[in-house]
């Protein structure tokens, strides 16, 4: 299976994912209780989701505010060249940037649309001039000012 196949999942298994997502702290008992399973069949299924790549991490959410993180931009990066090592040492570049928390390679009139988040906007800026003024190939960026998080890293909305 590459990593774009869709594995078999039946209904349970989606039942599952579900909950999970919502709550990885869940015990087995409580999702085999609502779901009609064993203890020992929920997780076995959980383990086997794992392993097929369709839970990837199982991690806490964070509040970015309470931990002093409380500026978010939405960057839209313009490139000069778009060659595949082009794209590739960008790529390298906001995979080591810590303040980058997302990083998505776009169609329409950016090329690449970054998330970051920074203590406050003097550190954005210095973001900024390390990582985008400073590369030669960056023709050009955007910077939206995030004035209230709505909604982030929310639950998928899984095929019934």
């Amino acid at each position: 299976m590459t990593k774009h196949d869709t594995p078999d999942l039946d209904a349970f298994d989606y039942r599952i994912l579900e909950r999970w997502q919502a709550d990885t702290r869940i015990p087995a008992k409580t999702i085999a209780d609502a779901i009609g399973l064993s203890v020992a069949a929920v997780q076995r299924r959980l383990k086997r989701l794992r392993e097929i790549g369709v839970i990837t991490r199982e991690v806490a959410e964070l509040d970015p505010r309470r931990i002093g993180l409380p500026v978010t931009c939405i960057v839209g990066v313009d490139l000069d060249r778009e060659t595949a090592a082009d794209l590739d040492r960008f790529r390298r570049r906001m995979l080591a940037c810590p303040e980058v928390q997302q990083c998505y390679y776009v169609t329409g009139q950016n090329d690449f649309v970054l998330v970051v988040l920074t203590r406050d906007m003097e550190t954005y800026d210095a973001f900024t001039r390390r990582a985008l003024l400073d590369d030669s190939n960056v023709r050009s960026f955007t910077t939206q000012v995030v004035l209230e998080r709505v909604k982030a890293g929310g639950p998928l909305a899984l095929p019934r």
